[in-house]
């Protein structure tokens, strides 16, 4: 039978379950994956990823089409050259060629992040097989790889890129990630052939291999889940070069040609001397766009990075 609580102080089992439960519940929260800079970036980029999404169910995402808006009205509460104020049909302005501002935000803002996506996978993908071939099964294929990939990395990709695709024409988002994951593999093999060489001789992979299991097992069952918050920190960090790389392609006018992007507003903005003409808001505004994202990014790593590394927490 329960103690009831009385005078002296005795705490019933009622008392001691509830407690059991708020501990728990606080030790949830103690986690290091609730990291206040990894959830607020995670935020941002989910914001803008909802962003994307959503609006396109909330505004017309046919509006990114040329002549579909009245030429270069300021957003609301502003008034361009020739005094005329914005329109609450568009409430962040419309460009010189009659595209709405806000719905290329809308479609220009996940297809940035996709072509990120596209490389940063594809780029970790080629990272885990040749680091972890590297790092475990040494000689030759370590001597290989490490060549390969410091000569792959002092090779600047802009410049390449802006070579290859001036030969190439017209490209789309897909492969614009793809010819960017090209570039982005050097730095996860690197980095894991570094973090599987000092796990190579840890008990767990020395018992893996005595009780007779495969190369394959041993690698990407054993240890590689023990390298899961290097890799998402490596994940992010790729995202974010290629996203850099992508949008200096297209402020160059390379890059997606018939996809919105918000390297390719920006360039158009450029193109069209649109700071001359204090059209602010069609440079600005993608500018303040791509910034946000950069910092939810930079916040993810931040906070990855202190996942994977408990010395860098604050006590």
């Amino acid at each position: 039978m329960a103690d009831a609580t009385g005078m002296g102080g005795v705490v019933s089992d009622a008392d001691e379950k509830a407690a059991r439960r708020r501990a728990k519940r606080l030790k949830r929260f103690d986690s290091p994956w609730m990291n206040p800079k990894l959830l607020t970036g995670a935020g941002i980029i989910v914001g803008i990823l909802l962003f994307g999404l959503l609006g396109r169910f909330l505004w017309d995402p046919e509006l990114v089409f040329i002549g579909s808006a009245p030429l270069n009205l300021p957003p609301v509460g502003f008034e361009n050259l020739r005094g005329e104020p914005g329109s609450p049909a568009h409430p962040l302005g419309t460009q010189s060629s009659g595209r709405d501002m806000l719905a290329l935000m809308i479609v220009g803002a996940p297809n940035t992040l996709f072509i990120g996506v596209i490389a940063s996978l594809i780029g970790m993908t080629i990272g885990i097989l040749l680091g972890f071939s590297a790092g475990f099964i040494g000689g030759r294929t370590d001597d290989v790889i490490r060549v390969l990939s410091d000569v792959m990395i002092t090779i600047p990709p802009l410049m390449v890129l802006i070579v290859f695709q001036t030969s190439i024409g017209e490209i789309g988002i897909l492969m614009m990630g793809v010819l960017l994951s090209g570039f982005m593999w050097q730095s996860p093999t690197r980095l894991i052939r570094a973090q599987v060489l000092s796990m190579r001789q840890s008990g767990y992979v020395r018992m893996a291999k005595l009780s007779g299991a495969s190369t394959f097992d041993i690698m990407f069952k054993e240890m590689l889940p023990n390298l899961v918050p290097y890799l998402f920190g490596s994940f992010i960090a790729i995202a974010t070069t290629a996203i850099v790389t992508a949008v200096g392609l297209e402020t160059l006018g390379l890059g997606p040609q018939r996809v919105p992007t918000l390297g390719r507003v920006i360039y158009e903005a450029i193109d069209s001397a649109a700071l001359l003409r204090n059209m602010w808001w069609w440079w600005g505004i993608p500018t303040a766009l791509l910034a946000t994202m950069f910092v939810g990014l930079l916040l993810v790593n931040l906070g990855l990075d202190e996942v994977a590394n408990p010395k860098l927490r604050k006590v």
